[in-house]
């Protein structure tokens, strides 16, 4: 355990209190008067820079350009099939068409074509929706049965 203390200030009130700070493994506790925490901050912020590439945006930076690394994106923009898919929704993205994506047919199509060629990391969707399926009909057949009172009708008189 390590211990800063710093030295009084010179307006110090002779309370015997002062701000410190203690390392506590990989944690910084801070300990502050009250005097100190009723002082003003002089802390100053910085506006963000739009153009900084490090500054979490979303899809679109605020140029317009695609932000690939979005996590919005699930990692598509990486991985065997990346530059297909960055070659498909760029067209997409920029396409001035009156059916916005109609001139990226063959973007798309030679996308899907790489992402059938690894269909563990790419799974079809009837692949995933068989798989729902299944689940689901497992966990009603693992349900117990319940019992459901007779109708009227099914009552003896």
């Amino acid at each position: 355990e390590r211990s800063e203390r710093p030295q009084a200030p010179s307006g110090d009130t002779g309370s015997g209190e002062m701000s410190h700070c203690r390392q506590h493994g990989k944690d910084k506790v801070i300990f502050v008067t009250k005097e100190d925490h009723e002082a003003p901050s002089s802390a100053e912020l910085i506006a963000d820079d739009p153009n900084d590439p490090y500054e979490d945006h979303g899809l679109i930076l605020p140029n317009g350009d695609i932000n690939w690394n979005c996590p919005c994106l699930g990692g598509m923009a990486s991985g065997p099939c990346g530059e297909q898919f960055k070659s498909a929704f760029s067209c997409f993205h920029y396409s001035k068409e009156e059916v916005k994506g109609s001139d990226c047919l063959d973007q798309f199509r030679t996308m899907q074509e790489c992402m059938q060629r690894y269909p563990d990391l790419y799974p079809q969707d009837e692949e995933v929706e068989e798989e729902q399926n299944e689940d689901s009909n497992k966990v009603e057949n693992d349900l117990p049965a319940q019992d459901i009172p007779a109708s009227p009708s099914q009552r003896s008189s």
